[in-house]
């Protein structure tokens, strides 16, 4: 029987729900209020104030698949596991159940619904350190449940603990299950470095709390998180190794046959050229989806980056002609379930096709770079070599093609610590997005996010537009940034009338109160929400007396006496009808 995307995400979600669980909404790539990563990473990603103590509208029992993105491993693509974008599955217990149940739940999921044998089955616990025990409970559930003691193994922190994404916050231990995908039997004794075992699962098991003082304190509320990769279950429930073999990704690795006239086969070179486009314009369809644009910043110089990578490789098939588009409507027709692509199709179809010229005049010019530095020369130093790499997209392979040409060398240790510096910078960059965790919880925070509530209602009522709607905004502890629908500049009358009301809002001490609602109940309210987005059961409405009403997940502060002084920096425009507000507190 063939396991599929929509068969595993189906039996995964049925059976959560039977065990008194509530589907959440598979939300945006892009994190909303969230200014300390570029992309949604994992599906706890929505629930940080929630898993902090929060209460969820939707109850205690959760679960959801959660579209992601992860750029810490671009250069590894190519391989049979490794992907940017991907799926994840997780079930969540905030403050109910935890170890016993969770790992009850994962093993009855595994053996009865995949009917997967406890024979092929493994676990990892923590090994226990100074800051915290070993976690023999999960040990004992797991030897209740029928794994034998020799196929459960101990590991150290670095494998088995997650947390916290910042410097504080929410942390424990996790327990993994390993799948022996071997036709040989598995082996007694369980051994984690041995290929043939495939981590499937993970139970995080959030038990401390991270204080500033490096501290691992008994959290107040204990929660659980889990994670089951999509596309690694599915190869792992149909025997295959290359995660790319899956219907997931097969319909766009036919689309690449036809286009280059290559066989994909993994004895073959052109194949992590294949695996390369396929994820590649995969994600780039992903994050056009959400609206975003290719750029050199942020978002879109992931995304530029991606396409970029996707047309190299195509070259080194020998695909010549503008290729991108057709391979982005094999993507649409395996998430037919994601309506936003459907809705966005044009404007996916015409970026990828706008930056697919772009970069064959780039590639153009970085040939006409390549001649320059090489004329009357016998070797290329390591630096020049570098900046055709980075600057013009040229991967070292084909540098090193050009210079076979011209029978010349190329610098290549050189070439390497260029590439090992530039790697660390964007490690840094990355994990410096994460410096204040996955949500910044701070005061200043709440203090700007209950701002941002005033300013949307403020800029309706001063621009006499009630259709005017939040196309995005960014917080950190020092600045918000609003983007709305609006079709010219503002005036300095205009943007000193928003000032001073969102202003007198706050002068008016008045108390900001939450309500859950069902969607209905909040639009009937007269609440503010991007109404196209697929929301849950029920929402969190913040209503600020009767001025502002609005389905937003927090943080807030409790009165708007505690926010201080409202100050517009700066209004420009982001693109075509939308603005954007940057403001302070003073």
């Amino acid at each position: 029987m063939v396991y599929t995307r929509s068969r595993l995400i189906k039996e995964y979600l049925d059976f959560f729900k039977s065990k008194n669980h509530k589907e959440i909404p598979n939300v945006s790539l892009i994190p909303e209020n969230d200014p300390t990563v570029l992309f949604t990473t994992a599906g706890m990603h929505p629930l940080v104030p929630f898993l902090l103590g929060q209460k969820h509208p939707l109850g205690e029992r959760l679960c959801n698949v959660q579209k992601c993105i992860r750029t810490q491993d671009i250069e590894e693509v190519g391989d049979e596991v490794h992907h940017t974008f991907f799926e994840m599955l997780g079930n969540w217990s905030l403050g109910d159940y935890f170890k016993k149940e969770a790992i009850e739940y994962s093993f009855e999921f595994l053996t009865k619904v995949l009917k997967i044998t406890k024979e092929k089955l493994a676990v990892t616990c923590f090994s226990g350190d100074k800051d915290a025990p070993k976690d023999t409970e999960s040990e004992k559930t797991w030897q209740s449940l029928g794994i034998p003691k020799e196929r459960i193994a101990f590991l150290p922190k670095e494998n088995n603990w997650w947390g916290p994404a910042g410097k504080t916050g929410p942390c424990g231990p996790d327990t993994e299950m390993f799948y022996w995908k071997s036709n040989k039997p598995a082996p007694k004794k369980f051994d984690p470095d041995d290929k043939d075992w495939v981590e499937i699962w993970n139970d995080v098991l959030m038990q401390y709390v991270k204080d500033e003082k490096g501290n691992y304190v008994e959290a107040k509320q204990k929660n659980i998180d889990t994670g089951m990769g999509v596309e690694r279950t599915i190869a792992v429930l149909n025997n295959l190794e290359d995660n790319y073999l899956t219907d997931a990704f097969l319909p766009i690795i036919k689309k690449i046959e036809k286009i280059s006239n290559k066989k994909y086969n993994k004895d073959k070179e052109e194949t992590r050229a294949i695996r390369i486009i396929t994820d590649h314009i995969k994600a780039s369809v992903m994050i056009l989806g959400e609206g975003i644009e290719p750029s050199n910043k942020e978002q879109g110089y992931v995304l530029r980056r991606l396409i970029r990578r996707a047309i190299r490789y195509g070259k080194e098939l020998g695909i010549e002609k503008g290729f991108t588009k057709n391979i982005a409507e094999s993507v649409l027709e395996i998430y037919e379930d994601y309506l936003h692509l459907k809705q966005k199709k044009e404007f996916i179809f015409n970026e990828l096709e706008k930056e697919e010229k772009r970069f064959k005049q780039t590639l153009n010019t970085g040939l006409k770079y390549f001649e320059k530095i090489s004329r009357d020369k016998k070797e290329i130093q390591g630096k020049e070599a570098f900046l055709l790499y980075q600057s013009y997209g040229f991967p070292l392979e084909m540098i090193l093609e050009l210079a076979k040409e011209k029978k010349i060398k190329i610098d290549t240790e050189g070439f390497k610590k260029e590439f090992e510096k530039h790697q660390k910078l964007s490690r840094t960059a990355t994990e410096g997005k994460f410096k204040s965790g996955l949500a910044d919880n701070s005061e200043a925070t709440k203090k700007l996010h209950t701002a941002t509530h005033l300013l949307n209602e403020a800029l309706r009522i001063s621009l006499n537009k009630p259709d005017l709607i939040q196309k995005g905004s960014n917080i950190t502890p020092e600045r918000l940034r609003f983007d709305f629908n609006f079709d010219r500049k503002l005036t300095n009358e205009e943007i000193k009338k928003v000032e001073d009301l969102v202003n007198k809002k706050i002068r008016e001490s008045l108390e900001v109160k939450r309500q859950e609602m069902t969607v209905d109940e909040a639009k009937k309210l007269g609440a503010q929400g991007v109404f196209e987005h697929k929301y849950g059961e029920k929402v969190s409405v913040y209503i600020i007396n009767n001025f502002s009403k609005e389905i937003c997940t927090g943080p807030h502060v409790k009165n708007t006496k505690e926010i201080g002084k409202f100050k517009i920096i700066k209004e420009e425009a982001v693109a075509a009808g939308i603005r954007r507000i940057k403001a302070v507190l003073e």
